[in-house]
């Protein structure tokens, strides 16, 4: 190993070994070798350290080299070297005998490369994980700045720049050569130039001779074969400092680093969009419920109040608006929240077994009746009943969920025996109430014993921004519960996600964010991904035909707020009662078509 003596000017000597590829001597204590003397410059040289060669080359002034003045020097032997009043003597090289292990740069890369990783698990701040990478490099190439380049766009973006000293570099961007990172992103493969203002490539380059540059490396980050970042190397005093080992063992590192770094970055987006999704949480939830759009807030303030009340509610709009959850966060806010909440589907149960799901049986009722069971009345008592769907109820059990209603009493299939009953209903349909009482499908009293309060929820193509921050929380949800990659929506599948009219609403949309989370292989979904199309566009009617169908729809909205109630729906909208039972009666004509 080469190693230096130091003959000081006060006349003590040091010894020091020589184990870096490139050590500083000056005054400055920033130096690796630090000389106390006055009369040599804060940093006055490099050395250079290639194998067993060793060459000191001069930063602030000329050396004496044997005597004799040098800018730079190969060292030997016993060569001398004189700073000031310092002198630096070069100890005898030992050969290296054949055989012998190979350099241990690329293992050493290998192994900071190593660190960096742990330190990426570790849950450090990126800028300071990317500066401590970019200082690494640096050592191990012998360089005197570092650049990490990152491709944002169609741009590329200084993201870390730092010196020898392990400083950030001031006005990064004004310090690279325009030309040698253009040919680099163009071919997509590692450069050297070992002395650029006379590279017969890159002597003219203006960026070249107003940087004054000597030698640089430049190698891209590739992901799949796309670039996504350069790491840029320089040393503007040292010409020829970069040679093809160096070269390749940037590769090396910069192959290394590529997937490293993409892990980094990923990493920090995940942890800023999660940051940035529970920030929109907090503003956009209300209990178990997301959204925050006008009509929801209504949905909210509309709870608060029915919530205590312990009266029956009816909850009604479109399949998948999600009426459950509603009804649950109902009963968590009432004064039956310690008690059970039992939800039944009463379109998903044929009628001759609905009867006996609600209120039980005695054993020997009917053929299958092995033991006496309890409905879902009795399970539910001390809490919230939840009847999904009521719209598909039977004639016949309309009458008796009636009478339970009612009476608090309910009696199982095949007894005599009432059995009271403590509990609260919460009823949903997804039909429309009022043209099923005109057709005699619903029964009126009963829909009056349901609807106490009416809450209307209105469907996901309504509800504006509510799409995407429900889309974010089930693609956060989904990328968590199936460790997939994917960290966001591209910018086209954001507007598809808002331009899509959702005939299944919120249970379409999760199921589609799903979906697309299992089978994409992109970071970013697509409108393709979401299986979304980006060219339809909502058909445009004729302005009268769209004043029609917004005025219906308009009025079925403020008639389901009101509860049905057609006379004060009549007085909100400012018009004539006759004006609310003519558009029933024109609605009850459509459905009975059906």
């Amino acid at each position: 190993m080469a190693s230096l003596h130091l003959r000081l000017s006060d006349g003590t000597t040091r010894h020091v070994p020589l184990v870096k590829r490139l050590t500083t001597v000056g005054r400055s204590t920033d130096n690796d070798i630090v000389v106390g003397d006055a009369a040599v410059a804060p940093s006055a040289l490099h050395l250079r350290l290639d194998g067993d060669d060793l060459h000191a080359v001069a930063l602030d002034a000329a050396f004496l080299h044997n005597g004799k003045k040098r800018n730079e020097a190969r060292l030997s032997g016993q060569d001398v070297i004189t700073l000031g009043g310092t002198e630096l003597r070069l100890g005898a090289a030992v050969a290296k005998p054949s055989g012998a292990e190979p350099s241990l740069a690329p293992l050493d890369a290998l192994r900071k490369l190593h660190d960096f990783s742990s330190s990426l698990m570790a849950n450090h701040p990126i800028d300071h994980l990317l500066e401590r990478l970019m200082d690494e490099v640096i050592e191990i190439t012998g360089a005197d700045k570092g650049f990490l380049i990152l491709a944002e766009g169609d741009s590329l973006q200084v993201k870390v720049a730092r010196n020898l000293e392990r400083k950030a570099i001031d006005h990064a961007i004004e310090r690279l050569s325009d030309s040698i990172v253009a040919k680099v992103v163009r071919e997509k493969r590692a450069l050297i130039v070992s002395d650029a203002l006379h590279d017969r490539e890159f002597a003219a380059a203006e960026s070249v001779v107003d940087l004054k540059l000597s030698s640089v490396m430049c190698a891209p980050l590739l992901e799949k074969g796309e670039l996504f970042g350069l790491l840029y190397l320089g040393n503007d005093r040292v010409a020829h400092l970069f040679r093809e080992e160096s070269l390749e063992l940037l590769e090396i590192f910069a192959a290394q680093a590529s997937l490293l770094l993409r892990n980094a970055l990923l990493l920090n987006e995940l942890r800023a969009g999660n940051e940035a999704l529970r920030k929109e949480l907090e503003t956009s939830r209300y209990g178990e419920i997301l959204g925050a759009c006008t009509a929801m807030r209504e949905i909210y303030r509309k709870i608060e109040k029915v919530a205590p009340a312990d009266v029956s509610v009816l909850i009604t709009g479109e399949t998948g608006t999600g009426k459950e959850v509603i009804a649950r966060e109902i009963h968590r806010r009432s004064s039956r929240r310690d008690g059970p909440f039992v939800a039944i589907n009463c379109g998903a149960i044929p009628g001759e077994l609905l009867e006996s799901d609600l209120f039980g049986h005695v054993k020997g009722a009917f053929t299958g009746a092995i033991q006496t069971r309890i409905g879902k009345f009795q399970a539910a008592h001390g809490g919230t009943l939840f009847l999904d769907e009521i719209g598909e109820m039977p004639p016949h059990l309309q009458v008796k969920i009636l009478r339970a209603l009612q009476e608090r009493v309910v009696t199982k299939v095949g007894e005599n025996r009432a059995e009271a009953v403590d509990i609260r209903v919460i009823a949903a349909t997804n039909q429309d109430v009022q043209a099923a009482i005109g057709r005699g499908t619903f029964r009126d009293d009963l829909y009056y014993r349901l609807a106490v309060v009416s809450l209307g929820l209105p469907p996901l193509r309504e509800r504006g921004d509510d799409v995407l921050v429900l889309a974010r929380y089930f693609l956060s949800r989904f990328t968590k519960e199936l460790g997939s990659r994917v960290r966001g929506f591209s910018p086209a599948a954001a507007v598809a996600l808002k331009r899509h009219g959702w005939p299944g609403n919120v249970r379409e949309l999760e199921n589609r964010v799903k979906k697309a989370v299992v089978l994409a292989d992109r970071a970013l979904l697509s409108p393709e991904d979401l299986e979304l199309d980006t060219g339809s566009a909502e058909p445009v009617l004729p302005l009268t035909e769209a004043k029609e169908a917004f005025q219906r729809e308009y009025i079925n909205r403020i008639l389901e707020r009101n509860g049905g109630n057609r006379t004060k729906t009549a007085r909100e909208l400012g018009v004539d009662p006759r004006t609310i039972f003519r558009h029933l009666e024109a609605e009850r004509g459509d459905g009975g078509e059906e």
